[in-house]
């Protein structure tokens, strides 16, 4: 950056010194062309010259040629008479010689119009610039000719001098340029954090093929709401026409409802923001971007919600399918531990009897499972949970008058198996801490009517109504032990996807009043049309 812009100024002042020196010379032969031809046209209408060039009183006329010369400056004043010979020099030995050796015409042609004339030419005193006047009698007659000289090297010592300052004005400029350019290129640099041109290039691409990759959608704008930057994550998800230049649009035009002007204008970054655009719900991060303290843009991220949920929900059912064959393969280790000791204490009439209770128990709850949840991956949830509250030494009790068997083919059945799990494990984990093993979890389900509802009843300690108003925040709970505070707020969002509700109110079930809590979960079969969001 410093050479070039050292070279620019260098070539610049250069082409501008050469310019200005060959305009100069050609004004200045100009003017000295111009002064000439007045010095002869006025030496030619003096009196005293005509009458002297008529009178060929050379006496006369060279010490008067000498003396005009002097005053005005030329380098020689020549009078020559009709005929073309000198009567006037410079040289007096030049005196009687023609004047007229190096023009072809006789005197009378080189004045067609009586006018002067000018002319550079090399002469005896060496190149000069020449003006030549005619002398006329007051009749009109031609009595002979003035030439005036002025030589060139007089206007080459003025370009000379002119030359010398045009240097000195280029170095100047040179030296100023490169201080210039070095303060220009240390600001420049800092301001690019010292990267070089090549390395701007490569970040410039690999931000593109970063931004490309990236699952999640992103759109910049810059201090006047431009658009400056997007993904095509984000063309999709904002169902934005690729083939149109969105770069440099208003972000309003695309967006008419968002924030990011708010962010701009505020510098209050928003994370985790719920949207709702085209029957899809986004989670929106907003972000101001601040440079030297100034906000100079805003970039904001955004995903739709139900891959976040998808994920959640599969973690979930991974981790109950989990919980679920680790409660199974301990209750029946335990069982089978039971009754090999009968069998080696020979007791085998109660082994017998042990077997044919945990028979009858899973029978007629598998029983009721097949009659009243006929979907496979319902009712695997709930023997799951049937097996892990006997793992805990509590009882799941199943309403034997639960009914789910319509249940609709749009419902993902992951989602269920979530609300319904996370539901279960409070109960029971509130039952075992408050009223300690042998309590009870009643749960009963229907699809009676428009709804599919669950109803579960645990015996724990109840939820007052301060912290009914809060238990569905994330990370809000009950229970003072690390890793709770999930569940619920889950189960809230899984549960707003489906359009459904749900209730707290006191325990006051069938079976022995111990207090506890009824949640009461209320789906759609057939949702409301989702409307978009503001």
């Amino acid at each position: 950056m410093v050479l070039i812009l050292g070279l620019v100024a260098l070539l610049q002042t250069g082409l501008i010194g050469i310019f200005a020196l060959n305009y100069l010379s050609r004004a200045m032969d100009e003017q000295i062309a111009l002064r000439a031809l007045h010095v002869a046209t006025t030496i030619a209408t003096m009196p005293e010259i005509q009458r002297a060039v008529v009178a060929h009183d050379s006496a006369l006329l060279q010490p008067l040629s000498l003396q005009l010369a002097e005053k005005a400056e030329a380098r020689y004043v020549v009078i020559g008479d009709h005929d073309g010979m000198r009567l006037a020099h410079p040289n007096p030995a030049a005196i009687g010689f023609s004047m007229l050796d190096d023009e072809p015409e006789e005197i009378e042609l080189i004045f067609p119009d009586k006018q002067g004339y000018t002319y550079t030419a090399q002469g005896s005193l060496g190149v000069s610039m020449r003006a030549r006047a005619p002398i006329y009698s007051a009749s009109g007659a031609l009595l002979g000719v003035v030439s005036v000289g002025y030589l060139k090297d007089r206007i080459e010592a003025v370009i000379d001098r002119y030359w010398q300052t045009l240097v000195l004005v280029i170095v100047a400029a040179f030296a100023f340029s490169v201080l210039l350019a070095v303060w220009f290129a240390s600001h420049f640099k800092k301001v690019i954090f010292g990267l070089e041109p090549e390395q701007i290039g490569q970040l410039f691409e690999e931000r593109n093929a970063t931004l490309q990759s990236i699952r999640e959608g992103l759109i910049a704008i810059n201090a006047a709401g431009e658009v400056t930057t997007f993904n095509r994550t984000a063309i999709d998800t904002l169902g934005l026409n690729a083939t149109d230049a969105l770069v440099g649009q208003p972000v309003l035009e695309l967006l008419p409802d968002t924030q990011m002007l708010e962010v701009l204008s505020s510098g209050v970054p928003q994370f985790d923001r719920e949207v709702w655009l085209q029957d899809r719900c986004l989670i929106v991060n907003r972000l101001p971007v601040i440079q030297n303290g100034q906000i100079t843009g805003v970039v904001s991220s955004f995903r739709r919600k139900d891959e976040l949920d998808q994920v959640s929900r599969q973690l979930t059912r991974i981790q109950q399918y989990a919980d679920t064959l680790r409660s199974q393969s301990h209750e029946y280790s335990n069982k089978l531990h039971t009754i090999a000791g009968l069998i080696q204490l020979g007791a085998t009439d109660q082994a017998l009897a042990l077997i044919g209770q945990e028979t009858r128990s899973h029978q007629a709850l598998i029983k009721l499972l097949v009659a009243a949840v006929p979907d496979p991956v319902l009712a695997g949830c709930l023997l799951g949970k049937y097996n892990r509250a006997h793992e805990m030494g509590l009882e799941l009790v199943l309403d034997p008058d639960s009914h789910m068997i319509d249940l609709p083919e749009r419902l993902p059945r992951e989602q269920l198996v979530s609300i319904v799990g996370n539901l279960l494990d409070n109960a029971l984990e509130a039952s075992l801490q408050h009223s300690g093993p042998g309590a009870q979890v009643f749960m009963s389900l229907t699809d009676l009517g428009n709804d599919l509802i669950f109803e579960i009843e645990d015996q724990g300690p109840g939820i007052s109504a301060a912290q009914q108003q809060q238990i569905f925040e994330k990370g809000v709970s009950s229970k003072t032990a690390a890793g709770h505070g999930i569940g619920l707020h889950l189960v809230r969002q899984q549960l707003a996807s489906l359009h459904g509700e749900i209730t707290l109110d006191p325990g006051d079930s069938g079976l022995e009043k111990h207090g506890g809590t009824r949640i009461t979960v209320y789906i759609p079969k057939h949702p409301p049309t989702q409307e978009q969001a503001p």
